[in-house]
């Protein structure tokens, strides 16, 4: 499960530092800086940097239920859930025209975040089927 190690510890540090962290204590002139609307009401934004935070601590605790040789389903589901619903929101959203407004830089993250959520889902994935023969 070395892969799946790797995945959940590049999910946490990427989900901690792009989304977790700018969503908890980023000002709203931050968000307006880089391009993208401020949320309003902030109260949104830190609620889901909170979720996001409760996300993190439950793939913490996976990753180290892993490394103990525990059973990862609950974790590896989880992430499925968590990522291909981010994924088909983000890519409904994008498809549609909601970011046509924001900064270049901030539709590029807003694109990349997308992919990376189908690509962490879609891995996922392919762990769930490898748990599900041993």
């Amino acid at each position: 499960m070395q892969g799946l190690t790797r995945l959940l510890k590049l999910k946490i540090a990427v989900t901690a530092i792009f989304w977790c962290i700018p969503l908890l204590l980023f000002p709203a002139a931050w968000f307006i800086q880089l391009g993208v609307p401020s949320p309003e009401p902030m109260l949104f934004a830190r609620l889901l940097g909170a979720a996001y935070l409760a996300l993190l601590v439950g793939y913490y605790e996976g990753l180290r239920g892993i490394q103990r040789g525990g059973n990862p389903i609950a974790i590896i589901h989880t992430g499925i859930a968590s990522n291909a619903g981010a994924g088909l929101l983000m890519a409904y959203f994008g498809l549609s025209g909601a970011w046509n407004a924001w900064g270049q830089g901030a539709i590029i993250f807003m694109w990349i975040s997308t992919l990376g959520a189908f690509y962490v889902a879609a891995k996922l994935v392919y762990f769930r089927v490898l748990v599900s023969r041993v």
